[in-house]
């Protein structure tokens, strides 16, 4: 079983999850209109907001969605719209919307990592504007508000559940070998356009060189190394994670390329590596510098019940999987309960599969 500890999503994957999420404020317009994708309790979801959605999530794509996969991409993301609109009106009636100091601070904290050309880029490169993009911080806020109050707040996972599932899933926890959890920071000149952090990119090999040596020099100096990998590293799938690589078997260890193995295993827990270069062991062209840390090595053998980090992990995915039932019962509660009037999903039933 994976034993690897949580980490808060960066902010820099906040901004991207916060530029398509969020419903969109209403005005007054004849509902059912040419301009209307739906109506929600009588506020509406216009399709120019629809299509500001959809421009922003297939930005960086090389090949645009056309036709039928178009249209299917708008409706997923109405539907989307249409269920924030959904707890935006819920969160209105339990009085839970966010106030201007919440959307301040959480604004102040996804522009933290950026400079303000850097931000004030993102913003122009997804043609959203600041208004824009506090409105669905506003929305944002307030939908996690909700949900925590009326969903997780509630979920217990009590220690019998846990002492169940350690005694029915009792084998997942021996360990045939031993395990390094490990953790990374990334930098690459290679261009990425669905990288998560564009922080003084690098353009050539030099300049890669140059920002991990920097990062290096930050380390040595005592600053946190999950902070930097969330602020600096350019693996998006580990970036957020604070570079958390999770745990990986001896093994597995043994597969990578040798630099890594060899300075890996010379590491003690809370260790990190100097910088190493890596290479594509097909071409051996030169593909990035990284940076690992050694967060924990468990050694081989049955992880017992007494053990405080099995507990945790247990009852952590217990609630996982426990929440996302109950956030997705949630949904359907309120749906149903909601009068939901879908003009663009009729569209595209009358048009055999294309909204005109």
């Amino acid at each position: 079983m994976d034993l690897r500890s949580k980490f808060l999503r960066s902010l820099a994957a906040s901004f991207l999850a916060l530029v398509v999420a969020g419903g969109l404020g209403c005005e007054n317009k004849q509902a059912g209109g040419n301009d209307v994708a739906a109506v929600v309790d009588g506020h509406k979801i216009y399709l120019a907001d629809v299509e500001k959605y959809y421009q922003n999530q297939t930005s960086g794509s090389n090949q645009r969605p056309a036709g039928e996969q178009a249209t299917s991409g708008r409706l997923n993301i109405l539907h989307d719209l249409i269920d924030t609109e959904i707890l935006m009106r819920r969160a209105d009636k339990l009085g839970l919307l966010a106030t201007d100091e919440e959307v301040d601070r959480k604004l102040n904290e996804i522009k933290s990592p950026f400079s303000p050309e850097d931000f004030a880029a993102r913003m122009k490169e997804k043609h959203i504007t600041q208004d824009d993009f506090k409105k669905d911080i506003r929305r944002s806020v307030t939908v996690d508000k909700v949900m925590n109050k009326e969903v997780t707040s509630k979920i217990n996972v009590s220690d019998q559940e846990i002492s169940d599932y350690y005694n029915e899933h009792k084998a997942e926890f021996n360990l045939i070998e031993p395990q390094y959890h490990l953790a990374r920071i990334f930098v690459t000149p290679l261009p990425s356009p669905d990288n998560r952090n564009q922080n003084n990119k690098a353009q050539t090999q030099a300049e890669a060189l140059k920002k991990i040596q920097m990062i290096m020099n930050r380390l040595e100096s005592g600053d946190d190394f999950a902070t930097l990998a969330m602020n600096n590293s350019e693996d998006t799938q580990t970036a957020g994670n604070g570079g958390d690589l999770g745990f990986m078997p001896e093994s597995s260890l043994k597969n990578t390329d040798p630099a890594t193995r060899d300075a890996v295993s010379k590491l003690k827990t809370g260790q990190y590596t100097d910088v190493i270069a890596i290479t594509n062991p097909t071409n051996k062209q030169f593909v990035g510098y990284q940076i690992v840390k050694l967060i924990a090595k468990e050694p081989a053998g049955q992880r017992e019940f007494s053990d405080p980090r099995v507990q945790e992990a247990i009852r952590s995915q217990l609630r996982d999987h426990r929440e996302q039932l109950l956030k997705a019962a949630y949904y359907e509660v309120l749906r149903d309960q909601a009068k939901v009037e879908n003009y663009y999903a009729e569209k595209v039933l009358a048009g055999n599969g294309i909204a005109k």
